[in-house]
């Protein structure tokens, strides 16, 4: 599978890796649209502040950094994690570590995806389209049609 998992300056166990990539390529292909080489890469907070410096001139911690190799139809890219961000956020939103990773695995494809969110109005569809992701990732662990009780 085009999907790759790999980790830089962290000690780290990426749960679920089969689901994940099986839910990536559904978002991808229901944006009409093929999933070509995309890597992760989980690392530390100062690892990916050096990458911000470095790349893209910003002088402060971030969450994620997606370099964009998409040609036409077929996306792909590198995506840069930051799981002590993740950690933070998560902590910040009252919420799972594995939620908000899952939100920010997303959201690093649907830039990939042509999704912005510089702009108050792309932020509302970014965060739209993530919810709707994080939905549809539900719906893998618990098949339609199954009555939990």
């Amino acid at each position: 599978m085009p999907v790759t998992f790999h980790k830089e300056s962290v000690s780290f166990r990426l749960q679920q890796s089969r689901l994940l990539k099986q839910w990536i390529k559904i978002v991808v292909e229901e944006k009409q649209m093929a999933l070509g080489n995309v890597a992760y890469v989980f690392c530390s907070d100062e690892y990916l502040l050096e990458m911000n410096q470095e790349h893209l001139k910003h002088d402060y911690y971030t969450d994620i950094i997606t370099f964009d190799y998409t040609e036409g139809k077929i996306i792909a890219g590198d995506i840069f994690i930051s799981v002590d961000r993740v950690q933070e956020n998560a902590d910040l939103n009252a919420v799972s570590f594995e939620q908000e990773l899952r939100r920010v695995m997303i959201h690093g494809i649907l830039h990939l995806l042509g999704l912005r969110d510089k702009k108050k109005e792309d932020q509302k569809a970014m965060r739209l389209a993530e919810n709707q992701a994080l939905v549809l990732f539900e719906t893998l662990i618990v098949p339609r049609g199954t009555i939990e009780g």
